[in-house]
């Protein structure tokens, strides 16, 4: 079935967007209108009379924007990611506005990623390959530590935390997990045992994200918790960047309590990731600060980011739109 006559107002618009989902709309045939701009109060009026809306991480779907896009006769709000932190769902309920997201796009690209930021921080290849393309061949400074015998904390046991524990199972490690909701099968099968968050902070040599972000965790990561864990821990985030109060992220590694952290998720990252601000000053100044600390790796929220995942993404997104005219929509908020 062809949707020539549905307009989506898709914002936040990058060169692999257009080129993904134009791709996959050939199923769809939905009559889709690119904006560079990201969704905020400024510039929902771009979606008058668009009855769905797409949107993405750093988009404000808050009050605000919600209740604009009601006036504008918007119905749907497709959201291409598995998060959803940054829309008021009551505000959306109050207005009779459904929400739709992609929950499982591709586990193992951000679990594989999450392997390669820990190794990457871990042996400084980042830094090695800097200072080698300077014709400088010293290798002081990069020590790093064998993964094979460690313990490994991991918070969150959804698709993407369970792909990361199946792929840490060839390094040798001891794996400890937390969950609100334990997955008792899945750990007999993969050899690692729950605990409470305590525990996990006192035993792990790295600690890895890989929980949503929800109003009762938001800056899990902070002061008091950063206290109960092991000198020297790595803290490893490639899922929402409100799980770390930044600025104990920052005390932890000046005392050098925590040994190094990689951050593909920062908890103001709106003004910032994916944009091109080469040209430009970091006015953030805990941001600044970070990315002075050698034993520091951030990336651009980009752990999501392969071939894969961005076919699915734009598959399943259209095919949640298709769902919904048709009055059958399944995975919705």
């Amino acid at each position: 079935m062809k949707f020539s006559n549905i307009k989506i107002a898709f914002f936040d618009t990058k060169p692999y967007d257009r080129r993904f989902f134009e791709q996959e709309n050939e199923s769809f045939g939905f009559d889709i209108h690119f904006f560079e701009p990201r969704l905020n109060p400024d510039s929902v009026s771009m979606a008058h009379d668009y009855p769905v809306v797409c949107a993405f991480v750093n988009d404000n779907l808050g009050a605000a924007t919600l209740e604009q896009l009601a006036k504008q006769k918007t119905k749907l709000i497709a959201m291409r990611c598995a998060g959803f932190n940054n829309v008021d769902l009551a505000a959306a309920h109050r207005h009779d506005i459904t929400v739709t997201r992609v929950p499982a796009y591709s586990p193992r690209a951000v679990a594989e990623y999450t392997l390669g930021v820990l190794l990457t921080l871990n042996r400084s290849l980042h830094r090695a390959y800097n200072r080698v393309r300077d014709n400088n061949f010293s290798i002081n400074g990069f020590l790093g530590f064998d993964i094979f015998d460690k313990t490994i904390g991991v918070i969150g046991t959804g698709k993407i935390g369970l792909t990361f524990i199946q792929i840490l199972q060839g390094l040798g490690v001891h794996i400890l997990a937390s969950d609100p909701y334990p997955n008792q099968a899945a750990a007999a099968e993969l050899h690692y045992d729950y605990v409470s968050l305590d525990e996990l902070y006192a035993r792990s040599d790295v600690i890895s994200l890989h929980c949503p972000l929800t109003p009762d965790n938001q800056h899990m990561i902070n002061r008091r918790s950063i206290a109960k864990m092991k000198t020297g821990v790595y803290i490893i985030n490639t899922s929402r960047g409100k799980l770390i109060d930044t600025a104990a992220l920052i005390v932890g590694l000046k005392k050098h309590k925590i040994g190094g952290a990689a951050l593909d998720v920062y908890e103001e990252e709106g003004d910032y990731f994916y944009e091109d601000l080469s040209a430009s000053a970091i006015a953030d100044d805990i941001l600044a600060r970070l990315l002075t600390f050698p034993n520091v790796l951030v990336t651009s929220h980009q752990a999501f980011f392969t071939r894969e995942a961005l076919t699915n993404i734009g598959r399943i997104t259209l095919q949640n739109i298709a769902d919904f005219l048709e009055g059958k929509l399944t995975i919705k908020l």
